[in-house]
């Protein structure tokens, strides 16, 4: 299982998600610091009723805690876009 697939499983397995999108930036960051310890920059999207109730941070610190020791030995940079279905409904219909 590759780094994406590994980041995907976590992200199921905690959340549920009616929505997940993982797209890998490593290759836009060549020569950036963190992009010589190996690890990946990476961009979620993902939708899931759990995070409803939940501020903007404390949906960021259940995602990194969904991933746990991935964010140590895999992922240098993470960007977290993450919403509830309802709010999906409401973007849409503006």
């Amino acid at each position: 299982m590759n780094r994406q697939e590994r980041i995907h499983a976590a992200l199921v397995a905690a959340f549920a998600p009616q929505s997940l999108q993982i797209d890998d930036d490593s290759h836009l960051h060549a020569g950036h610091a963190g992009a010589r310890t190996g690890r990946g920059h990476y961009r979620v999207d993902i939708v899931a009723p759990a995070f409803a109730g939940l501020t903007p941070v404390a949906r960021h610190r259940a995602i990194y805690a969904a991933l746990g020791d991935l964010m140590q030995t895999d992922i240098h940079a993470l960007s977290i876009r993450a919403s509830t279905p309802d709010e999906i409904r409401s973007r849409d219909q503006s």
